[in-house]
């Protein structure tokens, strides 16, 4: 009777062990070595640097206040933008608390820019609450706003936004975006003038 147990339970922590080996350690160091190795920019969260800082990343949106950058989806995830809180708000379409979030958002905007459209995704959080693109007509909803208080004709700005479209992968997977890190960093490279 015991020799049947031992019989049994020894192939089971052979397995057992072998298998955490294996999935626990070589398998995540060779998938490791891999994304270092042929993906280094996106293995390390697609970081941009300048002068040897991180000043952001183009796969994580983030809070632009400044009324010279042009601003992204807002953030459900903590307290804005937190990559360890990814998440959406779950509050449904019957929520108090999300319509009269999106209620002031509009509010605001219409009262900057009275008579326009307001694009949703300006007023809506992504499900992750990180999403770094903005639709084409978010970003020349905002074009105005920007050109005025940077000084740059609308034109530029519009132009600068046509250039930073991004289309479908394969024409067909996705929608057109403008990923406003991008798209903020190429404003910053226009002539501007200095920041108040």
């Amino acid at each position: 009777m015991t020799n049947d147990i031992t019989t049994s339970l020894r192939p089971a922590f052979v397995m057992t062990g072998l298998f955490a080996v294996l999935l626990g350690i070589a398998y995540p160091l060779a998938m490791t070595g891999i994304g270092q190795t042929l993906f280094p920019a996106q293995a390390n969260g697609s970081l941009v640097k300048e002068d040897g800082k991180v000043i952001g990343s183009t796969v994580i949106g983030q809070a632009f206040t400044s009324g010279r950058y042009f601003n992204t989806r807002p953030s459900a995830a903590g307290k804005g933008y937190d990559g360890l809180a990814s998440s959406g708000s779950n509050l449904g379409p019957a929520s108090k608390a999300l319509h009269d979030r999106v209620q002031g958002d509009v509010a605001r905007m219409e009262a900057a820019q009275p008579g326009k459209a307001i694009p949703a995704d300006l007023v809506t959080t992504s499900g992750s609450g990180l999403d770094p693109d903005i639709t084409p007509e978010a970003a020349y909803y905002q074009a105005d706003r920007v050109a005025r208080v940077r000084g740059i004709s609308p034109q530029a700005v519009q132009m600068l936004i046509t250039r930073s479209i991004e289309e479908p992968f394969l024409g067909f997977i996705g929608e057109r975006r403008v990923n406003v890190f991008e798209l903020n960093r190429r404003l910053d490279a226009l002539h501007a003038t200095p920041a108040p």
